[in-house]
């Protein structure tokens, strides 16, 4: 008689990654998006990277709200926008601990963390729009219709943004 091993908990709905309720991480140095919009950190990711995926799963799939996350304390009810978005996941609070108080895009395009693409974390900023790179995945809000802040495989545009990235990271 064959005895046969199977993933426990939510691996078999993950594809095999097991996320353990939400802490779990996935082998390597990208992070995984599941069928359910949240992302799972790599394993090989410092906290600081961690702490962001997490944050920003907090507020995935949030309403698009122009304005939104803009208030002391990051936390807005009502919905984020682009850069209310990216602020909340890099949150001194509840982030990746890169930044003391939320920022419009355009703070976030001179100032602001190191020059150029870091290893982990990435943000594209332009005067009207901005997006995150974390582990490998696009973190964003675009619109209503986008659905609000949202994880996606799409990868960077640097062309027309300015890139930065958190020191360390």
């Amino acid at each position: 008689m064959a005895l046969i091993s199977l993933p426990a908990g939510d691996a078999l709905a993950t594809g095999g990654v097991s996320t353990g309720g939400g802490s779990g991480t996935v082998p390597g140095e990208r992070a995984k998006l599941k069928a359910n919009g949240q992302a799972v950190p790599p394993a090989s990711a410092p906290a600081r990277v961690k702490r962001a995926i997490r944050a920003a799963n907090d507020i995935a799939g949030k309403p698009y709200f122009y304005g939104g996350g803009h208030k002391p304390g990051f936390r807005d009810r009502r919905g984020y926008d682009c850069s209310g978005a990216a602020s909340y996941a890099l949150s001194n609070k509840y982030g990746a601990r890169a930044l003391s108080a939320p920022m419009p895009s355009t703070g976030f395009m001179g100032g602001w963390g190191k020059r150029g693409k870091g290893k982990w974390i990435t943000t594209y900023a332009n005067s009207g729009h901005m997006y995150t790179m974390i582990a490998g995945l696009r973190f964003e809000s675009r619109s209503a219709s986008s659905g609000g802040p949202h994880w996606s495989k799409e990868g960077a545009t640097r062309s027309g943004y300015t890139v930065r990235h958190p020191k360390g990271l």
